[in-house]
């Protein structure tokens, strides 16, 4: 008898385990163990909310508010694809990602997706995926407004000293395909470079034009775009790698408000008052 009880008191026990196991266990490692084996679509559908990537510090596309809340281009994108996915304004959490950070935020899952004036090439394709374009833009040159020998990337010529940041790459390119002798100057942040051009310590900054135009609307007077587009770069909504199904849903989402209006609309609003001209939307694969 008393074996029995035992044997009985054991089972029990064990199936409880069990029981336990199958629901995810308790406490945080349940709730951090299942959010992590969801893909972007899953989580949407399941939790109601994302953490998204967006730039803190670029006019016009993403930019943090003094009042803490956040605007521009690039963030009303991430908002429409977050509300076709079923998530609301309030249930996104926006998390910084600067030009270097990007890839190691999606593979590290710090971020559901980003946003962020993020180009696709095949170099980050070995490490992330890429959903759109969503936004094509063009290289090109912002100098101080009395400026008149730098005329495009050529002419950056006699050692002088050009500016871009950290993890993008379109100062190597200027120096590799057109000027040889020019001077490459890193920064942290888009910002640290226009501080530099306004204190002359570098000569031009160099990133896409529609980044540059929200920084000389900022400083009308002092700062000028040189409006030499010399390069494509295509824009992509940049997640985890091999996520196929939420590829697929964030392309059908950048497609619908393309067609609803909502992005050309988000366009004028946040970039048109830069003088920048509003482009056609660009073909999704």
């Amino acid at each position: 008898m008393r074996l029995n009880r035992v044997l009985r008191m054991s089972a029990a026990v064990v199936a409880a385990g069990l029981a336990l196991s199958a629901c995810g266990g308790g406490g945080s490692d349940a709730g951090s163990g299942s959010s992590g084996a969801k893909n972007v679509v899953a989580k949407a559908k399941s939790d109601k909310k994302l953490v998204i990537g967006i730039k803190f510090d670029q006019p016009g596309l993403g930019q943090k508010q003094a009042d803490g809340t956040y605007a521009g281009f690039d963030v009303d994108v991430a908002k429409y694809i977050a509300k076709e996915l079923g998530v609301e304004e309030s249930g996104i959490t926006w998390k910084e990602a600067q030009s270097a950070q990007r890839e190691d935020l999606i593979k590290k899952g710090e971020v559901d997706f980003i946003v962020a004036t993020y180009s696709i090439t095949d170099k980050r394709k070995n490490e992330v995926s890429f959903a759109g374009p969503y936004f094509i833009a063009h290289q090109d040159l912002l100098v101080r407004a009395d400026s008149t020998d730098i005329t495009g990337p050529e002419s950056l010529t006699g050692n002088k000293k050009l500016c871009s940041v950290k993890g993008s790459t379109p100062a190597q390119n200027v120096k590799e395909k057109y000027a040889k002798e020019v001077q490459l100057e890193e920064r942290g942040k888009y910002t640290d470079c226009v501080t530099s051009l306004l204190n002359k310590t570098v000569d031009a900054m160099t990133t896409d034009d529609v980044i540059l135009g929200g920084y000389a609307a900022q400083q009308p007077g002092k700062l000028k775009l040189v409006g030499k587009g010399f390069t494509d770069e295509k824009y992509g909504v940049g997640l985890k790698k091999d996520d196929n199904e939420s590829i697929t849903a964030i392309n059908n989402a950048i497609k619908k408000m393309q067609q609803d209006g909502a992005w050309k609309a988000a366009l004028e609003k946040n970039v048109g008052p830069s003088g920048y001209k509003i482009p056609e939307p660009p073909a999704i694969s």
